[in-house]
């Protein structure tokens, strides 16, 4: 029988999608049962207390989590988010419920038996529960005690080679796609330029002094399977320079139906015969495609690279040679100004290890300026909305460029600097002087 009765949370688990509700329940039974002769470091029962202060928050209609303080592990200032129940009296098992992040690998790749590890330390040292990427992409281990996270950064870092991810006023954990590793629109090594600033800045990523969160995310091509665009405060987005490739005879063979658009991936249903016009030349964003007399052909400098058309005739459309990213600063979720996406700050970079272009020119001036101008709880994107591009562009030197230009200009006023001027204002003062002696 279980520990606390759930009428609310039984409910979620009524309709056609897989609930966290029934994940937990099973967890519950396991720990109880313990076929595995477990040495459980926290009580046994801690997801039926789970369970039932859920199912409490439910009733209520507001949270019984509460943040307690800075809990962590010695030498981190981040990594570990500290979680307490506010009735402990009701739910002991749950008084004490941190979740530590994980540093995911790049490309978030595992051999089965890293998997396994990592699951049985987080059976005998915590819940058990574990969410493997969510919005954060860290490896999420949800519920466990302030004693345990010394030993489990203990074992993770010296037994799983292994390391904490970002929590707090710091870089978090940087995510990207797989990459060249298995995508072949990829325009750069995403894995590698990942793991290279992961390693390289882990002190901005462990110890927090910016003015709150920062994060990167790589996305090797305009797909944006990562959503770096919308979720990262400097999006690192593969793009080519030339033209797109193309297979005149694929294309053909996409015309005739000998080659099924999307990859065949219609979801069962029934497109009908493909039309060329209707599909790919008529939903091109800027009308730069047109097919006639049996030939496709792209005027490449009206082209943004949205990838539609490469998404519908994979086997005829073919990335550019010339490859790199663009990259976009400023995108956030909804937090003091509401969310906005990236804004883009280098149209285009080659992307070559050692990567010093990267973050000598974008990355760290960039930190100079928002570490100098932020207020706490800042983010990039509400310093730039708040002190303008043409500051960001100023303090890194980076060269203004029509295509950083969102939206026409609002404000009706232009403001010039002396040294932009040539004469400056002494020469308006001159003037005003000749005018008026005459």
């Amino acid at each position: 029988m279980a520990k606390h009765e759930t009428p609310l949370l039984d409910q979620l688990e009524t309709g056609p999608w897989p609930s966290f509700v029934t994940d937990i329940k099973r967890e519950a039974e396991s720990r109880a049962k313990n076929e595995n002769n477990v040495d459980f470091q926290i009580p046994a029962d801690v997801c039926e207390d789970l369970l039932g202060v859920l199912e409490l928050s439910f009733k209520h209609g507001r949270t019984h989590w509460k943040h307690g303080g800075i809990v962590g592990v010695f030498g981190y200032g981040g990594g570990v988010i500290g979680r307490y129940c506010d009735q402990p009296e009701a739910f002991p098992s749950v008084a004490h419920f941190h979740t530590v992040r994980v540093a995911q690998p790049a490309g978030k790749y595992y051999t089965a038996d890293y998997l396994k590890k990592i699951c049985d330390l987080w059976e005998r040292r915590g819940s058990g529960i574990t969410n493997m990427h969510g919005s954060t992409g860290d490896i999420i281990f949800i519920g466990t005690t302030t004693p345990q996270l010394e030993e489990i950064f203990y074992e993770l870092t010296h037994n799983l080679n292994q390391d904490l991810g970002g929590s707090g006023s710091n870089l978090r954990t940087p995510a990207d796609c797989i990459g060249a590793s298995r995508c072949e629109y990829a325009c750069y090594d995403t894995q590698a330029l990942c793991h290279d600033l992961t390693v390289e800045y882990q002190d901005e990523l462990h110890r927090p002094a910016f003015p709150y969160k920062f994060k990167f995310k790589f996305d090797g091509c305009p797909n944006c399977c990562v959503a770096s665009i919308a979720r990262s405060d400097l999006s690192f987005i593969g793009t080519w320079k030339d033209d797109i490739r193309i297979d005149q005879e694929a294309v053909k063979a996409y015309i005739g139906g000998e080659l099924k658009p999307n990859g065949g991936a219609h979801a069962g249903r029934d497109w009908g015969a493909f039309d060329i016009q209707k599909e790919v030349v008529g939903l091109c964003p800027t009308g730069c495609m047109r097919y006639e007399d049996g030939k496709l052909e792209v005027n490449t400098p009206e082209c943004t690279r949205c990838m539609h058309c490469i998404n519908v005739m994979p086997r005829a459309l073919r990335i550019g040679n010339d490859r790199g990213c663009s990259i976009f600063a400023g995108a956030k979720a909804p937090i003091l100004d509401g969310a906005q996406m990236g804004t883009l700050i280098v149209p285009f970079m080659k992307v070559e290890a050692p990567y010093e272009e990267i973050k000598e020119k974008v990355i760290e001036p960039i930190w100079d300026w928002w570490m100098e101008e932020g207020k706490n709880r800042e983010r990039l994107g509400e310093l730039m909305k708040r002190q303008g591009l043409q500051k960001l562009l100023e303090m890194t030197g980076l060269d203004p460029d029509p295509r950083m230009v969102q939206e026409p200009r609002s404000n009706p006023y232009i403001f010039w600097k002396e040294d932009e001027v040539e004469g400056g204002w002494e020469r308006d003062v001159n003037e005003y002087r000749k005018h008026h002696q005459r």
